[in-house]
This record gives C-alpha cells, structure tokens and sequence, in this order.
C-alpha cells in the first residue's frame, strides 16, 4: 500500500521494484532513438520508434495525450530545450544538438528519462554542454540519498553546473522555469525539483521516495520563452540548450537509477 510523506509519494521495495520495469522500458526506448539518431532522420520517425518499442514491452507511452501532448517523446532540438514536438517535416541535419525525453507507464507505475545526442560532427562545444548537463545530473542522483533534503539535490546540481562553466570557460545559464519532480503512480507529482538553491530546505528525502532529476544547461543566457505552440520552450537568445534526466529512487542503500540500462 502506498503511503505519503508530508504530500510525498512513498513507496515499498516491490513498488520500487515495478518502477525499475517501468524504467528499463524507458531505457530501451532511448538506445533504440540513439542508435537511429543520424543527419536526414526526422523527430517524427523517431517519435514512432519509440513509441513501438515501449508498445513491443507491454507498455504505454506516458507522453502521448498528456494535457494534449501528441507524441511519444519530446524532441527538442538546439535552442529548444523542453517539450520539443516531434515531426515528419523536422528533419536532422549534420551538427544538430538533440535532447531526447520519454516516458512509459509499466502496470501503472512510470519512467521518466532523458538524453541529449549529437547529430552527426557537433562542435566541441556542444560535446561540453552535453557533457557538463549530465555531470549535473550525476551530482544530483548522488545527493539523492536518505536523510538528506531536497535542497541538497538542487545544490549538489547547481554546484556541479558552476563547476563545469569554470572548467570550460563558459558561463552556462541554468535553467530556471523547468526542473525535477516526483514520480511514481503520476508521471509528475510533489516534490517539485529546482536545479539550483541553498542546501538543507525542504522536506527530508526517506526511503521509498523517488525522484526524475533533470538539469537543463543553456550555451548563454538561461531565460526560457514558451512558443505559441503551447509546449516547446527555447532559450530566448536562441542559444543551444541540453536536457539529461533520470528517475531515481532513495533507498537506505543509497541512490537507485530506475532508468539506467541494464548494463
């Protein structure tokens, strides 16, 4: 039986466990997308591999028809950083920078991941966006442990941001409109995740909880606009953007990525 705390989904190890299915749909989806991703290969293709391979498992995708979503993944592409429509039309092309967010429900618990993937030759640039985004993400998963607060996961992740911007010589905007979030029975559910804040605010991460930890690192300027499609957001100076996520569950035995592949 599902139980709360303070408003916070808690679940038991065979919760968790249903999750981690869930999860590894996810997983399988994305090294399906990754591996078609190429110049001349359109979102929309993609799209409709995903959402066979997350079919083929026995699952649904959660994407589809979410508050009117009309596909399976999100496919966002250079400036866009989020929610991204996936189409026929958006074809890829050599040096696109593509993040990639799926989701699946398993039985009735989900999974929620994201990637970002070069197309073709990118800049080195581009590689270190990429790269300082899901180093971010890592901070957070490893932050994510029992007993901490939720502020501890925003700071390890803007920690990690920053450190990344000195190391390359770049000032990454952080993302500051879209965050994490709990997951379990709903795709998004309380606790709401910033990717960056003081430490030690906020309830106390327990055993059971779980997380989608997800940074989003912008190439300049972090202020995020809303295009009139409703659903994709781009940075406002038009500047590359990156998107990495995990679910992740808090154990006593330290972080569980429930979407990390089965290798």
């Amino acid at each position: 039986m599902l139980k709360r705390g303070r408003g916070i989904e808690i679940k038991t190890p065979g919760q968790l466990d249903a999750m981690r299915a869930a999860g590894l749909v996810v997983a399988r989806a994305l090294a399906a997308v990754a591996a078609r991703v190429k110049p001349g290969v359109s979102t929309g293709e993609l799209d409709e591999l995903a959402e066979q391979t997350i079919r083929d498992a026995g699952a649904v995708p959660s994407f589809k028809g979410y508050h009117g979503f009309p596909a399976s993944i999100c496919a966002s592409v250079n400036e866009q950083i989020v929610h991204g429509i996936p189409a026929r039309e958006q074809v890829l092309a050599d040096g696109d920078l593509l993040s990639v967010d799926c989701g699946a429900i398993l039985d009735g618990w989900h999974g929620d991941s994201a990637v970002t993937l070069p197309v073709g030759s990118v800049t080195e640039a581009d590689l270190k966006l990429s790269e300082a985004t899901r180093q971010s993400m890592l901070a957070g998963i490893a932050a994510a442990v029992a007993g901490a607060k939720l502020s501890d996961v925003s700071h390890a992740i803007e920690r990690a941001s920053l450190a990344a911007a000195a190391a390359d010589g770049v000032d990454y905007g952080i993302v500051r409109d879209y965050g994490g979030h709990g997951i379990g029975t709903s795709m998004h559910m309380e606790p709401f995740l910033a990717n960056y804040g003081k430490p030690g605010r906020g309830p106390r991460l327990r055993a059971g909880m779980a997380l989608a930890i997800e940074p989003m690192l912008t190439m300049g300027d972090p202020e995020a606009v809303e295009l009139d499609d409703g659903w994709t957001v781009v940075t406002e100076d038009k500047s590359r953007a990156a998107h990495w996520e995990h679910s992740v569950a808090i154990t006593e035995d330290g972080p569980w990525v429930l979407t990390a592949p089965e290798d």
